[in-house]
């Protein structure tokens, strides 16, 4: 499952991480982060998830959601 984990400090620092989103999709939540924050990425730094196929978690996914419409169907 995909979250956002955002962290703020007593000291005014905003610390966000995505968990559960592959590949360069992450990059696409920059903005939403901003938004919920009121402050603008200064530095990144990537997770292993970022190195990994956006496209098999996607394949997943999509099976997963197939398998529940069949047995909703059932």
């Amino acid at each position: 499952m995909a979250c956002i984990k955002i962290r703020i400090c007593a000291d005014g620092l905003i610390f966000a991480e995505t968990k559960g989103i592959k590949g360069k999709k992450c990059m696409e939540y920059k903005e939403l982060i901003e938004n919920l924050t009121g402050a603008r990425i200064l530095e990144e730094e990537f997770t292993e998830e970022y190195g990994q196929s956006e496209y098999e978690s996607e394949a997943v996914e999509e099976r997963v959601r197939e398998d529940v419409q069949i047995r909703g169907n059932s």
